[in-house]
């Protein structure tokens, strides 16, 4: 399973989820329950992982859809607490 997107916008990561689910790829958020003990104020990012077989093409199809790059920009900036 590797790491294709970290964000702390849960609707973000929904999108994302059905866009790859849409093409037949399942996706696995991690992190989920985080928010729980950081008291839900979105300051621990979660994870969308893919199995590995899966990630080339996941990563080529959020590119496609010009989402790779606004992707890892939003987690750099969420990171960074910039967002």
């Amino acid at each position: 399973m590797r790491t294709l997107v970290r964000s702390t916008d849960p609707v973000r990561l929904s999108f994302l989820q059905a866009l790859l689910a849409a093409e037949g790829i399942e996706t696995f958020v991690l992190d989920t329950h985080m928010s729980t003990l950081e008291g839900s104020i979105s300051a621990l990012p979660r994870r969308l992982a893919v199995a590995c077989d899966d990630y080339e093409r996941a990563r080529r199809l959020l590119a496609e859809a010009g989402l790779f790059r606004w992707a890892a920009w939003r987690a750099v900036a969420a990171l960074r607490g910039s967002t």
